[in-house]
């Protein structure tokens, strides 16, 4: 999974602040933990700003951002610590804390010009944590909806590409686990159990990586039901819109063993299809 980036002006003020971090009074002991109230908004931040970049463990800046907002909870410190506690608890992989600080950057400051980096921070809370294709997809739908969020909300931000092309790698994620549990029941001859996963693949998940082996999956399922028009179908549409596809051309070798040829036949949700993909006719 990409890791994701400071924002340009917090960036800039993370290393025009880093000298003065190096030479602060306030050190990182328990001493100094138990009494940041002695030091102001400025010294406590520019701490954590020193220990982001400075330490192994990001949960130290943590603290000190979080400490910025508990002490002085109406500055404009206060403001950048908690957008810098969310990039931080990011770091180090603290994901709920991560999305909890951004959450509540976006309700506390809608408007400010970091609102776009809190919500990527929180879309990528949710993205970052993707993992096999066998785990729950829970995940994946919140990461979906979030990264949609930057999308919509903040088109021209700097994250908007960025979020454009991981909503397209979680939607192929999603799609690749009907396509796991459809190869399941197929290997175990649950055949219409199988149809019904790879139809979901072709009919609303069009666009991504999966939809090639999906209809020459359809084409194996249909010939073993000896549903023959809708397995010349399935490999009609394979054949129009991805026949450099190796999977077209084990679908046309499984028709041809059958004496059959890709073609649309018949009148089913698969003719439907086509008319929509290859022909057009979505009304």
């Amino acid at each position: 999974m990409a890791r994701s980036k400071i924002s340009a002006s917090l960036l800039a003020a993370v290393l025009a602040g880093m000298t003065l971090a190096g030479c602060s009074s306030l050190e990182n002991n328990d001493a100094d933990k138990k009494n940041l109230d002695r030091f102001t908004a400025e010294e406590i931040y520019k701490r954590g700003e020193y220990e982001l970049e400075n330490s192994d463990e990001p949960e130290d800046a943590v603290f000190y951002f979080s400490e910025v907002e508990r002490l002085y909870p109406y500055s404009e410190w206060a403001k950048r610590a908690l957008i810098m506690q969310a990039y931080a608890s990011h770091r180090a992989k603290d994901y709920e804390v991560a999305r909890a600080s951004a959450q509540r950057f976006i309700d506390t400051y809608p408007g400010d010009e970091d609102a776009a980096y809190a919500q990527y921070l929180l879309a990528l809370s949710y993205y970052d944590q993707i993992d096999e294709v066998g785990r729950d997809q829970g995940l994946t739908f919140q990461a979906l909806q979030s990264l949609r969020e930057v999308i919509e909300r903040y088109p021209d931000s700097e994250y908007a590409r960025s979020a454009i092309l991981k909503f397209d790698l979680a939607f192929d994620h999603l799609a690749a686990k009907e396509m796991e549990i459809g190869r399941y029941y197929l290997k175990r001859g649950h055949y219409a159990a199988s149809i019904s996963r790879f139809r979901v693949v072709v009919e609303e998940f069009q666009t991504t990586t999966q939809t090639p082996e999906a209809l020459m999956r359809l084409v194996e399922a249909y010939l073993a039901l000896g549903l023959y028009p809708e397995a010349q179908t399935a490999g009609a549409i394979l054949g129009h819109n991805y026949q450099s596809s190796p999977f077209y051309r084990d679908a046309y070798r499984q028709l041809r063993g059958q004496g059959l040829e890709a073609d649309v036949t018949g009148d089913s949700w698969l003719t439907t299809v086509y008319r929509q993909t290859v022909q057009g006719e979505w009304l």
